[in-house]
């Protein structure tokens, strides 16, 4: 009996000091992908990144671009056109952060070809130049560059396009003309299944829509009559950069409101007894956020 216990003993002891084996976690193979995948900036440092200035930061509280580009559902990964990209207030964020997750920027800018008057054509060819220059750091990773005017070509490849984003441009292709035609060439950039989103300053329902938007503002159900038009099926709005003390009557249209703070028409004619700090005190304009996708 001794024996036994003895040898019972010993059995528990060599247990307890052979290490057990612990199966690895199905999700390792998982985890370790996607740690690989991951892009090496999140959309929140993308915003926060020194590559933007605190002028670009500070309209952050009217332009709310983490919120914007999380409700269009943009991805690191993906490839976004953004159409009109201006100053690059968007591309400072877009740039570096779909370059950090292997994604693709395309920016689709102003058409100097499309322009007749030979002094703005060499103005705006200077304008795309310098914005060619600033973008070809390697910090904000390889941009693809194509345009867009009523007589440009393709966005990007058809059908190879994640996502199509404009930010208060609509209004400007009303003036020209060619509104329909953006939302065409979205259409025909866009894979089945990728997404639109728009973002314009929105004309309230209860004033008449100009044809051509000279106050800068647009109703929103004309928008979305256009992209259903072109094919577009609608899929939400949001309220992120809606500003409901914007009244969008003002002397100057749009541009009295900051950042522009116009306090004389283009042809340089005053309003009396126009008090600048009044449409200051108001904000940036009030704005529509819309989401539209391609039908799979």
């Amino acid at each position: 009996m001794k024996t036994l216990l003895l040898v019972a003993v010993s059995a528990l002891a060599l247990a307890a000091c052979t290490p057990a084996k612990t199966p690895a976690p199905a999700s390792v193979e998982a985890a370790t992908v996607a740690a690989e995948t991951a892009p090496a900036m999140t959309l929140a440092e993308a915003v926060a990144s020194d590559l933007r200035s605190e002028e670009e930061k500070a309209r952050d509280v009217w332009r709310s671009p983490a919120m914007t580009l999380e409700f269009f559902g943009v991805d690191a990964d993906d490839k976004v056109v953004e159409v009109w990209p201006g100053g690059g207030w968007y591309t400072n964020i877009l740039a570096p952060w779909l370059a950090s997750g292997g994604g693709t920027l395309v920016a689709a800018g102003f058409d100097a070809a499309s322009i007749e008057d030979a002094e703005r054509r060499a103005r705006t060819e200077q304008r795309l130049a310098e914005f060619k220059a600033t973008y070809a750091d390697q910090k904000f990773g390889t941009i693809e560059h194509t345009a867009f005017s009523a007589a440009s070509g393709p966005l990007t490849g058809d059908g190879t396009a994640d996502v199509v984003l404009t930010f208060r441009n609509i209004h400007n292709w009303m003036s020209g003309g060619y509104t329909e035609k953006f939302f065409a060439d979205a259409y025909t950039a866009l894979k089945p299944g990728g997404v639109l989103g728009v973002v314009e300053h929105r004309l309230p329902s209860t004033q008449a829509q100009d044809p051509k938007a000279t106050s800068g503002y647009v109703h929103e159900d004309y928008v979305k009559a256009l992209a259903a038009a072109a094919g577009f099926e609608f899929v939400e709005a949001s309220e992120i950069n809606a500003n409901p003390a914007d009244t969008a009557d003002h002397p100057f249209g749009v541009w009295t409101l900051p950042p522009n703070n116009a306090s004389t028409g283009r042809d340089g004619a005053a309003v009396e007894g126009f008090d600048p700090e009044k449409y200051k005190a108001i904000g940036e304009s009030d704005r529509m956020t819309l989401k539209f996708r391609k039908p799979e």
